[in-house]
């Protein structure tokens, strides 16, 4: 898998550890002898959390405990983690079985989330920590280190207000999955302007979601707000 390779900016010497990471329960149940990922999920987990709680701890020194555990907890969440996965096109990666593919499991967070930890923890057996830590840290110096309670629609809100006089709008764009495990799609826009787009398990999840990656743009746009 050179692509994916390249995308994780490793190049495994066990390349079944990877297809391993990639391999979920259903496709080894239709395979019979075939491996699944779940204990390497387990051990990517750990390995996830520990890299997290040292970038947090070490970019944030001014932040309390508490702080940096709702941070922590947020950066390492399902959805959070899904979206990873999709950035590097994991999910054209994933070995399911007939049921499981048929019913969208390539595209659902929950199993996303896990084969992303899945993968960390091949990286992690397959080189040692470097590897695994390198390709963490690159994912997370792109991430905004925002506190787990930060109400992302009222700052959305309230920059609108000042700049045009104008309330954001939000829009469901898709859903995913099955009714016990959705995935909203919401995109954000001002004046039909479209800001930002999110996901999440519900529609104020994505919401939040879609209001902080609009807040991210415009500050890459130097703060302007479109009007």
């Amino acid at each position: 898998m050179p692509e994916l390779e390249e995308k994780l900016g490793y190049h495994f010497r066990d390349g079944g550890l990877l297809r391993l990471a990639l391999t979920h329960r259903s496709w080894a149940a239709e395979h019979k002898g075939a491996g699944y990922n779940e204990r390497l999920e387990f051990l990517g987990d750990s390995v996830l959390g520990m890299v997290v709680a040292h970038y947090v701890y070490r970019e944030l020194p001014d932040s309390v405990e508490g702080g940096l555990a709702k941070l922590k907890s947020r950066l390492v969440s399902k959805p959070v983690l899904a979206g990873w996965a999709r950035e590097i096109g994991l999910g054209e990666h994933l070995s399911l079985g007939q049921g499981e593919a048929a019913s969208g499991g390539k595209t659902r967070d929950s199993l996303l989330a896990n084969a992303l930890e899945a993968v960390i923890g091949a990286l992690y057996l397959d080189g040692g920590c470097a590897p695994a830590q390198q390709f963490i840290d690159r994912w997370l110096a792109g991430q905004e280190l925002y506190p787990q309670d930060t109400d992302f629609k009222s700052a959305l809100q309230e920059l609108a207000q000042k700049a045009c006089k104008v309330t954001p709008e939000y829009e469901i764009t898709q859903t995913v999955g099955p009714d016990h495990d959705k995935t909203f799609t919401i995109a954000v826009t001002l004046n039909r302007h479209a800001l930002g787009e999110g996901k999440g398990k519900s529609r104020k999840e994505a919401e939040q979601a879609a209001a902080q990656n609009a807040l991210s743009a415009i500050r890459k746009s130097g703060g302007k707000v479109p009007h």
